[in-house]
């Protein structure tokens, strides 16, 4: 179920909108009246992206661009601001991911993700700057639990999501003058999503055993993400900036809990 807003005559761009969680996102505001420009490098993704959200019968139109080129970013602004007018909605989705430990990991494995996470973050942020609605404009960051929480064989990620956490609060201190908000959603583990499948695996067994992990006992919904964004892009979150909320059933403060309860046994161990 989706909260009901209207965002009919608002311009919302969604990098990485055309699958998993920013295609929910997409999917979210194009239902509500919102105009909608998804971004993705892959031009099927694009393409089949932009024919299932033109089903609710508003204006979509596609890019294919790589966060990692400055100016390739820069053009799908220029393009979108100029056939829909300025944006009232920025998502920036891109995300990269693999398992591996640091001591094998490559110099340019972990160069990748911090490349797509954290500086297509920043390209996607320096570019929009020009064409944001000001005052009025929101700008949703999507981090990751791996941004608070240490994860093994995620070290590129924490690196690269905690940095997009802070550029989530530098931009909320630079950006709030102009009324243009900066806030950043993180996921927890969500059913259905390639993130899911990749990093958890699939099969009965492992759902239940990530739902074991999570207080509120079950998987997130694409939907749960999709109204955390309407809510934060609404008048109703007119005040909220700088914050990064975690959208996650409380998973990570369930793991923070566990690692500093395994740290506490450790040292009584010691003593």
């Amino acid at each position: 179920m989706r909260i009901n807003l209207d965002f009919k005559d608002r311009h919302a761009v969604i990098f990485g909108g055309t699958t998993g969680i920013n295609f929910g996102i997409a999917d979210a505001f194009a239902s509500r009246g919102a105009t909608v420009t998804v971004v993705s490098r892959k031009p099927e993704n694009v393409s089949a992206a932009v024919e299932q959200l033109g089903k609710h019968g508003g204006q979509v139109n596609g890019h294919v661009a790589d966060v990692r080129d400055f100016d390739a970013v820069g053009r799908v602004f220029a393009s979108a601001v100029e056939q829909y007018g300025p944006v009232d909605v920025l998502v920036s989705g891109a995300a990269g991911n693999f398992l591996c430990e640091v001591n094998e990991m490559s110099s340019n494995g972990f160069k990748v993700v911090v490349d797509i996470d954290l500086v297509g973050t920043f390209h996607v942020l320096r570019q929009a700057s020009a064409y944001l609605r000001k005052p009025g404009a929101s700008v949703i960051n999507i981090s990751a639990p791996q941004s608070v929480l240490p994860m093994r064989w995620q070290a590129h990620v924490c690196a690269a999501k905690a940095g997009v956490d802070q550029l989530t609060r530098v931009l909320a201190l630079e950006w709030g003058a102009a009324g243009v908000r900066v806030n950043g959603i993180s996921p927890g583990p969500i059913a259905g999503t390639e993130g899911v499948r990749k990093m958890m695996g699939t099969g009965e067994e492992i759902e239940r055993g990530i739902i074991a992990t999570v207080p509120l006992q079950r998987l997130g919904e694409p939907d749960d993400i999709a109204n955390l964004a309407l809510f934060l892009a609404s008048p109703y979150a007119g005040y909220i900036s700088g914050a990064t909320i975690a959208c996650d059933g409380a998973s990570v403060l369930d793991n923070i809990k566990s690692t500093v309860e395994d740290a506490g046994r450790a040292l009584a161990a010691q003593r």
